[in-house]
C-alpha cells in the first residue's frame, strides 16, 4: 500500500513537470478536459463558449400559412373560372355550327306553288294552316321591312346575308321590327288570312339577289328542306 501511494505521487509530479515545461516553452493553452466538454455543449446550442444560459439564434421570417392557402385557393378560383367560360364558349360554338341554317317558314299543307295559276304568274307558294299558327325565319338574316303591304295584308321581309330576301304574306300578326336581327327557326309571324286571299295561309317568296322571284321549293330543297 505503500508503494501505491508513492507511485502516484511520482506520477502528479511528473505531469506537473510535463504542464510547467510545455508553459515554459510555449503560448499554447492546455483547456481542461471538463471545461472543453461543456464550451464544445455550448457551441452546440449556438451559445457562448463563457458560461451562463445558451444564446438563441434569431429565426427567419417566416411565411404566414394562411395567406399561402388562401393565394392557393384563389389562384384555383381563376382558374376554374376560365375553364368554365372557355367550355362554356366551345359549347355555344358547337352549338352553333350544328344549328340548321334553313327552316320550314311554316307548318301546314302545301296548296300551291310557283308559277302560272288562274291566269296570272303565282310568285311564291302558298302553306295552308289554321290562324295563328307559327311563321319561322326561314334563314338567319335582317328584317329589312314589317307591316301593311299591298295584296298581302301584313308582310315580312328579310334579307339574307348573300343578298337573298325572303317574303313572307298574308299574316295576322308580326313580332319582328325593321333592322331587327333573326335566325333560322325563330317565330316571326302568325299565319292569317288578310290581303288577296282565299283562306288562312302564309304565302312564302324567295327574290335572288333581292330582286329577281325564283320558285322557292328548289331553294330549300337544296338547303335540306323538303316540301
Amino acid at each position: 500500500m505503500v508503494a501505491a501511494v508513492a507511485a502516484g505521487a511520482f506520477a502528479a509530479a511528473a505531469a506537473g513537470q510535463t504542464l510547467n515545461a510545455v508553459g515554459s516553452d510555449s503560448d499554447v493553452q492546455i483547456t481542461p478536459l471538463a471545461n472543453a466538454q461543456g464550451a464544445s455543449a455550448a457551441f452546440a446550442l449556438g451559445g457562448a463558449t463563457s458560461g451562463g444560459a445558451p444564446e438563441l439564434l434569431p429565426a427567419s421570417h417566416l411565411s404566414d400559412a394562411s395567406a399561402e392557402v388562401q393565394k392557393l385557393t384563389d389562384s384555383a378560383n381563376v382558374t376554374q373560372a376560365r375553364e368554365a367560360r372557355e367550355a362554356a364558349a366551345a359549347k355555344k360554338a358547337q352549338e352553333e355550327a350544328n344549328r340548321p341554317k334553313t327552316c320550314m317558314p311554316a307548318n301546314g299543307t302545301f296548296t300551291s306553288g310557283f308559277g302560272a295559276r288562274w291566269g296570272t304568274s303565282h310568285l311564291g307558294i302558298d302553306i295552308a294552316n289554321s290562324i295563328g299558327t307559327p311563321i319561322y325565319a326561314a334563314s338567319d338574316g335582317t328584317v329589312i321591312e314589317a307591316g301593311p303591304a299591298s295584296g298581302f295584308g301584313l308582310w315580312v321581309r328579310i334579307q339574307l346575308a348573300d343578298g337573298t330576301v325572303h317574303v313572307y304574306g298574308h299574316m295576322n300578326s308580326f313580332s319582328v321590327r325593321e333592322g331587327q336581327k333573326v335566325k333560322c327557326g325563330q317565330q316571326i309571324a302568325q299565319i292569317g288570312n288578310r290581303g288577296q286571299s282565299t283562306g288562312p295561309h302564309l304565302h312564302f317568296e324567295v327574290w335572288q339577289n333581292g330582286t329577281k322571284k325564283i320558285d322557292p321549293r328548289p331553294w330549300l330543297s337544296a338547303r335540306g328542306v323538303k316540301l
